[in-house]
C-alpha cells in the first residue's frame, strides 16, 4: 500500500500498526514507493530467538518433496500489473533442488515445537528498545499494554475503505499465534493439514534447522512456481485467477469487505485444495505468503540486468523505500487476501517483503533441500 510522504510511528493501544506521518527519504524514494503496493508493512519487534541449541531431527528422507530440475529462465515481470521491483526481466540459471510439495502444515510445525520446545515470535513480547532502532528518531513508545505477545489478525471491514490504510483490516490481537490463528478462542484443532501461520522468518529458519532443510531463494521459488512454463503470469498459465475453475485460494469480490468465496474459503484452505503446477507443487499461488531466504532490495533486479546469473542468493543489503529504516526479507506467492484491486500476489513474478521478526495470519513457508 502507498505510504509515500509518510513517516512511521506506532499506533495506539488497539493495534501495533504504523501510522501515517512524514516519512523521511529522498523525493526519488517517495516517487518509487508511490508506484508499488505492499501488503506486508507491519511493525518490527526485533527479538531474535536463540536457535543455537535446536538439533537436527535426524530425518534425511525426501518424503513430501519433489525434485525441481533446474535450468535457465527469465525472472521478473510478465504483465502490466507488475510492480517496479519486478523489473527488469533478467536471465537466471538455477541448479536442481528438492522442494516441499506443500506449505509447512500445522501438524509438521507442531512436531517441531514438541521436539524442541521452540517459542515463536508471536508468543514472545516485543522488545521496545530493539523496536525503536528500526523506527524514525522520536517515535513515541506505545503503552505497555500493547507490548505483549500478539500478532496481526485479519478483520474484514464493513464496507469500502481506503486501501492505503491497512489498519482498516489488520488488528493487533493479544494471544494470536500459530496455535490460535484468530486469537484467544480460536484453535487449529482438526486443521492438521492447514498451513501453519503467524510465522516469522526467524521461526521458519528455526524449523529448517531442525528439519535439515532451508528456505528457498527468490530465484528458486520463482523458477519452481513457474512449473516449467515460459513467461506465463501464473503457476497454471495465463488464464486469469478468477476465470474458469478455482485455481488458488484468493480473495474474490471486493477487498476487504466482500469475499464471494468462489474458491470455497474465506480465509485459509487445507493444503492440496487446488491442482498442482507442472512440477507437482501445491499452493504456489494464494493461501499464505511464503518466506524466502533473500534480503529484499527494491533495485536488486537492476544489478542483474543484461547477464546470466547463476544461483543468485539475493542482494547484500536490504532497502525498501516505503520503510527505509527496517531490514526486510522477501516473500512470495500471495495469500487468501490477494485481489487485483489491492495485491495480485498470486502472480509468479510478484515480490513482497517484510521484517524477519514479523508474522501475520496469512504468512507461512515451505522448505527446500540441496541435491547432493
Amino acid at each position: 500500500m502507498l505510504l509515500n510522504t509518510k513517516r512511521f510511528a506506532l499506533l495506539s493501544i488497539i493495534v501495533l500498526l504504523i501510522a501515517c506521518k512524514n516519512q523521511s527519504g529522498s523525493d526519488a524514494d517517495k516517487k518509487r514507493a508511490d508506484s508499488s503496493h505492499s501488503c506486508m508493512q507491519v511493525p518490527s519487534r526485533y527479538i531474535t530467538a536463540d536457535t543455537s541449541n535446536i538439533p537436527f531431527s535426524g530425518d534425511s528422507s525426501l518424503e513430501g518433496m519433489v525434485l525441481i530440475p533446474g535450468g535457465v529462465f527469465e525472472m521478473g515481470a510478465d504483465n502490466d500489473q507488475a510492480s517496479p521491483d519486478e523489473y527488469p526481466k533478467h536471465k537466471v540459471q538455477v541448479s536442481p533442488f528438492y522442494m516441499d510439495i506443500t506449505e509447512v502444515t500445522n501438524a509438521q510445525f507442531r512436531k517441531f515445537v514438541e521436539a524442541t520446545g521452540y517459542v515463536t515470535t508471536a508468543e514472545r513480547a516485543p522488545d521496545w528498545e530493539e523496536i525503536k532502532k528500526s523506527l524514525p528518531p522520536g517515535t513515541p513508545k506505545p503503552p505497555d499494554s500493547v507490548l505483549v505477545p500478539a500478532s496481526l489478525v485479519f478483520k474484514p471491514s464493513d464496507g469500502p475503505v481506503d486501501l492505503n490504510d491497512y489498519s482498516q483490516w489488520w488488528t493487533w490481537k493479544k494471544g494470536a499465534n500459530w496455535r490460535q490463528p484468530e486469537g484467544p478462542g480460536s484453535s487449529i484443532e482438526g486443521k492438521d493439514d492447514y498451513p501453519v501461520v503467524h510465522i516469522s522468518w526467524e521461526d521458519a529458519q528455526a524449523y529448517c534447522k531442525w528439519a535439515g532443510k532451508r528456505l528457498p531463494t527468490e530465484a528458486e521459488w520463482e523458477f519452481a512456481a513457474r512449473g516449467g512454463l515460459i513467461n506465463n503470469i501464473y503457476p497454471w498459465g495465463n488464464e486469469h485467477v478468477n476465470q474458469g475453475k478455482p485455481k488458488a485460494n484468493t480473495w474474490e469480490g471486493k477487498f476487504p469487505y466482500l469475499n464471494e468465496q468462489k474458491d470455497g474459503y474465506v480465509k485459509l484452505a487445507p493444503v492440496k485444495s487446488y491442482p498442482p503446477n507442472g512440477y507437482g507443487l501445491y499452493d504456489m499461488a494464494g493461501n499464505v505468503w511464503e518466506w524466502c531466504s533473500d534480503l529484499y532490495h527494491y533495485d536488486y533486479y537492476k544489478q542483474l540486468e543484461g547477464k546470466l546469473t547463476v544461483d543468485p542468493k539475493g542482494p547484500d543489503s536490504s532497502y525498501d523505500p516505503q520503510e527505509p529504516y527496517t531490514l526486510k526479507r522477501s516473500l512470495r506467492g500471495g495469500s487468501f487476501l490477494c485481489n487485483d484491486s489491492y495485491c495480485s500476489g498470486y502472480r509468479v513474478a510478484r515480490r513482497m517483503k517484510s521484517s524477519p521478526d514479523t508474522g501475520l495470519e496469512h504468512t507461512g513457508f515451505r522448505c527446500v533441500k540441496d541435491v547432493k
